[in-house]
């Protein structure tokens, strides 16, 4: 399950002697990317003469700066086969699309299942039949550790899911302990959430992978309202006061968000939330529901997005602990119907204004008569006295809330 695997720093070294290893043994630079064409190592270029432009070819160039590839690019290699494939696959030069060189392809499996691929450029005469062989072979030690790692890292989703879902009490207390053990040394130190949502699918194998997301430990789904999914990430930080890495994780999983959505032409739009950081684990689900609530803010009022601060949305910490099926207030009722929503804005943007009429009257470009009769006509359908403090005050929460 990809949304698991969040323990690449354990495997790195590991991956990269590997692919090494590919490299000496073929005498060309190999390229190691998971199933989904997510880069995770590549061999140096290693040569006494001048550096061949065309070992890097857009496709190749991208893969390493961006690491990762193109839906387009994965759908065109995969249209040769190598999803199916047990041994080499040569894919011939097609500079229209790019590959200005031919490639072979090394699938990467184990027990049976394709996990990866090894990419080599395709020289002329290329490796033997023997060398090949021996690839292959070092591609099988990589399928093991693959498998390792997805394993590993699908118990972190599991843990993370177990110490966001549970109750508070001793429930609570194990699963964080659990996940603290699954975690190892990366426990200790700040960490904080991020919330995406809508998330566009419960499979978890449409969840974007761990090592894709900078600064991510590890990532689940988790329900969102009574039908919708939300993705959770977790976030090492490297200070409780700098928040930036999760910012940095928060947009890319977004973009990753729309790449799932446009696959399945969802058109709902997505926000992300980011929670207070925490030193070490035992806070997590107060994190949580921070993070998911400057989600929720993020949804409701498009000035706080694409990616919200908890700590900087405002009166929405107050509304969002409020239950998503509560009832709006009745105050606000009448102004909710759409023959009274001009109404409802003038009174949110008065209000926002701190009752200022010509700050008002200037950002709803109207006159100021005109803003004094729709307050009058507000009055007269709520009931309430805007000059009075706390009726302000309810009407304000009442209209706030309702975008929630």
């Amino acid at each position: 399950m990809r949304e698991n695997t969040g323990v690449t720093s354990d495997y790195k070294a590991d991956y990269q002697e590997l692919v090494d290893e590919v490299s000496e043994l073929l005498g060309v630079p190999a390229t190691l990317e998971n199933r989904d064409f997510e880069l995770i190592a590549f061999g140096a270029y290693d040569s006494e003469g001048d550096l061949d432009p065309s070992a890097l070819d857009p496709v190749r160039t991208r893969s390493i700066l961006t690491r990762r590839s193109t839906a387009a690019v994965r759908t065109w290699f995969e249209g040769f086969g190598i999803t199916r494939a047990t041994g080499p696959v040569r894919i011939p030069p097609t500079p229209e699309a790019g590959v200005y060189r031919g490639r072979i392809c090394l699938p990467v499996r184990h027990r049976g299942v394709v996990l990866g691929y090894v990419w080599l450029l395709d020289d002329d005469p290329g490796p033997t039949e023997a060398q090949l062989d021996a690839a292959m072979r070092v591609t099988g030690r990589i399928g093991a550790l693959l498998a390792d790692e997805q394993q590993a890292g699908a118990g972190l989703g599991r843990e993370l899911r177990a110490v966001l879902t549970s109750e508070r009490g001793w429930q609570q207390d194990m699963a964080v302990a659990e996940l603290r053990t699954a975690l190892g040394a990366r426990a200790d130190g700040p960490h904080t959430l991020v919330c995406v949502a809508p998330w566009p699918s419960a499979d978890p194998d449409d969840a974007p992978s761990a090592r894709t997301i900078p600064h991510a430990t590890a990532l689940c789904t988790l329900p969102w309202g009574a039908t919708a999914q939300s993705l959770a990430v977790l976030v090492r930080l490297r200070s409780a006061d700098v928040a930036a890495p999760a910012l940095t994780a928060a947009a890319r999983v977004l973009k990753e968000s729309e790449g799932a959505r446009g696959a399945r032409r969802s058109r709902a739009v997505a926000a992300a939330g980011v929670g207070e950081p925490r030193i070490g684990l035992t806070e997590l689900g107060e994190v949580w529901r921070q993070a998911s609530a400057a989600a929720r803010a993020a949804l409701a009022e498009p000035r706080f997005g694409p990616v919200a601060e908890w700590g900087r949305i405002g009166p929405y910490r107050l509304l969002t602990a409020l239950p998503p099926e509560s009832a709006h207030d009745p105050v606000a009722g009448p102004l909710l119907s759409p023959a009274h929503r001009e109404l409802a804005r003038t009174a949110e943007v008065y209000l926002d204004r701190a009752g200022q009429a010509g700050r008002t009257a200037a950002e709803l470009g109207i006159h100021r008569q005109t803003l004094y009769y729709r307050l009058s006509r507000v009055e007269q359908l709520t009931g309430l006295d805007l000059d009075d403090g706390e009726d302000r005050l309810l009407l304000h929460m009442a209209l706030k809330r309702a975008r929630l």
